[in-house]
């Protein structure tokens, strides 16, 4: 799939400039960055997700607890 999009000659210049020096493509460069972009959100929801959880039930384990359960110690 082709994506295009619009930058200002300024924009441009830094992303080639910086692909140049990290000796990676500007495809790849902006491909990392949108990866790396929708990882980080959804990192964040599951965050999110997660201290929601734990308020509604703060009820937190020792690792001590964990093996013991799980027949380890």
């Amino acid at each position: 799939m082709t994506i295009s999009l619009r930058l200002s000659d300024e924009d441009t210049f830094l992303i080639k400039k910086y692909a140049q020096i990290n000796k990676i493509s500007v495809s790849d460069l902006i491909r990392q960055a949108v990866m790396e972009r929708i990882e980080d959100e959804y990192d964040l929801e599951m965050f999110h997700t997660a201290m929601s959880e734990y308020e509604n039930d703060s009820i937190t384990y020792s690792l001590e607890d964990v093996e013991r359960e799980l027949g380890l110690s």
